[in-house]
């Protein structure tokens, strides 16, 4: 039954190449940090933002009138998943497919978080997407630093020398399963994460502001608007911020991230 949801999605490959206006990966956060209440809610804003007349009107009203999308999740290092293969989206039957195909996910956590691994995986998928758009994205939420594998600024520079641009989603609520966020994660995503022409972040400061979070954020990566507050990170390379900070703290991380 999934398998038949997901190519009801329309596989880009069935068509490919497929003319879009954007090829966007969301790379979405299912470490142990995340407890099932802020997994949830991270799920279901996306699935409501998929099935929004805002978002659907965002995509109809590109030049190619559709997108390329796939859904992964990450944790560490040795954990990364294209969770909903690409889906060429085009109106609100396509987009409310690739909605279903997320909500029927399994509930998944695993151990670390490795920021700079899913952003190399992320980049290596655009190979597989079967579009061929005006734009890439990699779409990144995640409620801690990196704190495992290679340096995340490194990373960051070698996707975003490939063309790639890279968002966020710093998930900023307290009292959920980590007993040490970050406080500053936003300067964090800022100064060390995203990168590209018009990079930005969209900060999730509550469980009530998720789903619109999430909202905003798409509808601005597809119409290619940004967003009225901006530091793009090419030009706001700063020293604000430790970008090696979750791997010199890893200590107090692993104490949330089970």
């Amino acid at each position: 039954m999934l398998a038949g949801l997901l190519l009801a999605a329309v596989p880009a490959r069935a068509q490919a190449p497929v003319d879009v206006d954007l090829e966007l990966v969301l790379a979405v956060d299912v470490s142990g940090s995340m407890d099932r209440g802020e997994a949830d809610l991270q799920r279901q804003g996306y699935v409501a933002a998929f099935r929004h007349p805002d978002v659907i009107r965002a995509i109809e009203s590109g030049l190619h009138g559709k997108i390329a999308v796939s859904y992964v999740e990450w944790a560490g290092p040795q954990y990364q998943n294209v969770a909903v293969p690409w889906s060429i989206v085009s109106d609100a039957g396509s987009a409310g497919r690739f909605a279903d195909a997320i909500a029927r996910l399994p509930f998944h956590r695993d151990f670390g978080t490795s920021i700079s691994s899913v952003l190399l995986y992320a980049a290596e998928r655009f190979a597989e997407s079967g579009a061929r758009g005006f734009r890439r994205t990699i779409d990144i939420s995640g409620d801690g630093p990196n704190n495992m594998g290679l340096p995340v600024d490194h990373s960051r520079d070698t996707v975003v020398g490939e063309g790639i641009a890279i968002n966020g989603l710093p998930v900023m609520i307290h009292g959920g399963a980590g007993r040490a966020r970050m406080a500053n994660l936003d300067v964090y995503y800022e100064d060390c994460v995203i990168g590209g022409p018009g990079a930005f972040i969209v900060p999730v400061h509550d469980r009530d502001g998720f789903a619109d979070a999430i909202r905003r954020k798409l509808v601005l990566e597809i119409a290619g608007l940004p967003p009225r507050v901006m530091r793009a990170a090419e030009t706001q390379r700063s020293t604000r911020i430790d970008c090696l900070i979750g791997e010199k703290t890893r200590g107090n991380w692993m104490l949330s991230d089970p």
